[in-house]
């Protein structure tokens, strides 16, 4: 009897693989982290085939720990870090090269010359995104332009493309043997090729990228009863499991937060800092530089879209505080670091190490810490780090404000970092509304757990995932509002001084 759901979460640092029981409690967790390859300032890359071998180990631990079979799961939904790109031969399942990550600012010069007749938001009435290199389709285009191999196999249909759930989804239903190869409505849109009112990708900028239309996946709901594939008997599983739900995580993340009406928002703390707010069934443009992006899509419902703001390095920052700087040896202790003094000494820490990303849109800008005085030690410093990510999230929030033209009243949060109750409190703080955390804050997993078991049947609808939802604690403002602005207006200055610092 299937009583189970599994959700791959692959996330930018690592793999997990979590099932989750019919109320959408966690019974089996496991998680393998996977490689960042840095070959030169600001490029991000990450080894494919190593991210689908941690898949199937995490997929094999999960159900070891859990002491279950994988017959005993009822669906497979995956998540996945959506822009990542990777081309690979169709007939071998080998990538022509690593595949490149999100974060990385490679593309900066393909993105120039696009944006040179028309500006940065020459693609955006159709994609709801500005030219910029987070996005899949210029990453596409430096992989072509730049590796003849891929090129020569995608010029004679032998190559496909996918970000990593399409890369992922293929694998488990067989490869290169009729594996299926799909990507979601919620990543599509990420990858500035699609049109976000027909869902399907656009002729004019396919050709005008010169990528051709026969190496991109199928386009299909997050949520399909038309099963996209089964999971192979001699495949990590051990068992034929229908695949059939995917969202790009942020987009999970709000599933899984249980935000369908129109209105409600939610932030994910994860690498970096993401937040989504359901704008209902007709795309809203943005004029203040958030992203317009597919929410998701149940079978032939129509889709729910959303305003985004991305935020590139939030725990990111506290990783390179651990890993570059030996600050701290974990991440977790930087909060009792921070602990040591009462605010930030004056100093402020704004992560643009590979450009600003919303609500500034700039590649030219880089990281800075500003307000040093002989009187800063490293708990101030420490402190800083978490402010940035609460100061970034306030960012969005007034131009998500503006764009919308509804004011937030409460934000849920979910992601790695709501663990750390001084950021949590501060955030409430900075932006003077409640901030709640969920009793389960594997949020993203949890979305996609939902869309593969909505597909199935394993949940009935949404009414029922919303009766799942559980707060675990919720903190209020503090802060006086003079405070608050003055705080506020140095961390814009702050902001300033990145910008024009790659020539």
């Amino acid at each position: 009897m299937a009583t189970y759901v599994g959700a791959l979460d692959q996330g930018t640092t690592s793999n997990r693989f979590i099932i989750f029981d019919h109320n959408g409690q966690i019974i089996g967790v496991d998680q393998k982290e996977h490689e960042q390859i840095f070959p030169r300032p600001g490029w991000v890359e990450h080894n494919p085939l190593e991210i689908w071998q941690t898949a199937q180990d995490v997929i094999r631990g999960a159900l070891a720990k859990a002491g279950i079979s994988g017959s005993e799961l009822a669906a497979i939904g995956i998540t996945n870090q959506r822009e990542t790109t990777v081309i690979w031969d169709k007939n071998t399942g080998n990538p022509f090269t690593n595949a490149i990550v999100w974060q990385c600012t490679r593309t900066d010069k393909i993105c120039k010359e696009l944006t040179q007749d028309q500006g940065q938001n020459r693609f955006r009435d159709k994609t709801g995104l500005p030219i910029a290199t987070y996005f899949s389709g210029p990453k596409i285009k430096w992989i072509l332009d730049n590796v003849p191999q891929a090129r020569a196999a995608a010029d004679k249909g032998e190559a496909l493309f996918g970000t990593m759930e399409t890369w992922i989804i293929w694998w488990l239903t067989g490869g290169p043997n009729n594996g299926s190869h799909v990507t979601d409505v919620t990543t599509a849109s990420r990858t500035m090729l699609m049109d976000l009112n027909s869902l399907q990708w656009d002729e004019q900028i396919l050709q005008i990228m010169g990528i051709p239309r026969q190496i991109l996946p199928r386009i299909v709901p997050s949520s399909d009863t038309r099963t996209w594939g089964i999971t192979l008997k001699d495949g990590p599983l051990n068992a034929e499991i229908p695949v059939c739900g995917a969202l790009g995580d942020q987009q999970a993340a709000l599933v899984g937060q249980t935000c369908f009406n129109v209105g409600e928002a939610k932030n994910t703390y994860g690498t970096g800092c993401f937040l989504l707010l359901n704008t209902g069934t007709t795309p809203t443009s943005s004029r203040h530089g958030l992203l317009t992006t597919l929410g998701y899509q149940v079978n032939d419902q129509p889709p729910v879209y959303c305003l985004e703001g991305s935020i590139a390095i939030t725990g990111a920052l506290v990783q390179w505080l651990r890993d570059n700087l030996g600050l701290i040896s974990s991440a977790p202790e930087i909060e009792s670091l921070a602990k040591t003094v009462k605010d930030n000494g004056g100093a402020y820490f704004v992560p643009a190490f590979s450009g600003l990303f919303a609500p500034y849109w700039r590649s030219d800008a880089r990281g800075v810490i500003v307000g040093l005085t002989r009187y800063v030690n490293k708990g101030h410093i420490a402190r800083a780090v978490l402010e940035a990510t609460a100061y970034q999230t306030r960012d969005i929030v007034e131009a998500m404000n503006k764009d919308s033209g509804v004011e937030l009243s409460m934000l849920k949060v979910d992601g790695g970092m709501v663990a750390n109750e001084l950021l949590m409190q501060f955030q409430s703080d900075i932006l003077d509304v409640p901030v709640i955390r969920p009793e389960v804050s594997e949020t993203t997993a949890l979305g996609a757990a939902y869309a593969a078991g909505l597909a199935v049947g394993f949940w009935s609808g949404i009414e029922e995932l919303r009766q799942n939802w559980a707060e675990d604690k919720t903190w209020h403002p503090a802060m006086s509002s003079n405070i608050r602005e003055k705080y506020y207006l140095e961390w814009k200055k702050a902001v300033d001084r990145t910008f024009n610092w790659v020539e």
